[in-house]
């Protein structure tokens, strides 16, 4: 290769990442949303951020709408609109009797419901690798699940069925799950913040 070449080279990477300059790409993904309120302001109307933090006020999660119908498909994938290691959709709201069908869309994954993140009464499961399962809800509440080889990855997914009775149960739960991802950690709170 040239040396002009061989020079140039890193100044084009700098300059186009998917289309963006490279400190531009860099910053938005390092991004933590977050609220900076000052002493004696109104932390419901005003919110002051530093030019390299973004700002996002609780009114702007989008909350997860009830489904309609009686069954409904999540999809195992290995990288989503939600990024990567991903259940899609990751949050869903159903009725109490209605079946959740896991589709293992891409390879080495599975559905399995995470111990002590279910309703009092509900029936736990756990899906083989690679294989799709579908799973009937019959109790009211909150459940988390997770595909086993890449919980450390966040690779998790919450329902809400009928009525969120146990959602303080799982926030507190929801400490000791985190403290096993070693990325996305925020996904769990997140999640939780859109039912």
């Amino acid at each position: 290769m040239s040396r002009k070449f061989l020079l140039t080279l890193p100044l084009l990477v700098l300059i186009l990442f998917n289309g963006k300059k490279y400190e531009e790409a860099v910053i938005e993904r390092l991004l933590v949303p977050v609220k900076v309120c000052v002493e004696g302001q109104d932390c419901g109307s005003a919110v002051q951020a530093s030019q390299s933090v973004a700002a996002v006020s609780p009114a702007a999660v989008k909350k997860v709408e009830l489904s309609e119908g009686s069954e409904h498909t999540v999809k195992m994938l290995n990288s989503g609109e939600g990024g990567q290691m991903i259940f899609e959709p990751a949050v869903l709201k159903v009725s109490v009797g209605d079946t959740i069908h896991f589709k293992a869309s891409d390879m080495s994954h599975n559905s399995a419901s995470v111990d002590g993140m279910l309703p009092d009464g509900a029936e736990s499961w756990s899906g083989q690798m690679n294989m799709d399962i579908s799973v009937t809800l019959d109790t009211e509440g909150v459940y988390v699940y997770q595909c086993d080889p890449h919980v450390m990855m966040a690779m998790i997914g919450v329902i809400q069925v009928g009525e969120a009775v146990n959602m303080n149960e799982i926030k507190t739960a929801s400490n000791s799950l985190k403290s096993s991802f070693v990325m996305n950690a925020e996904r769990i709170d997140t999640y939780l913040s859109q039912l």
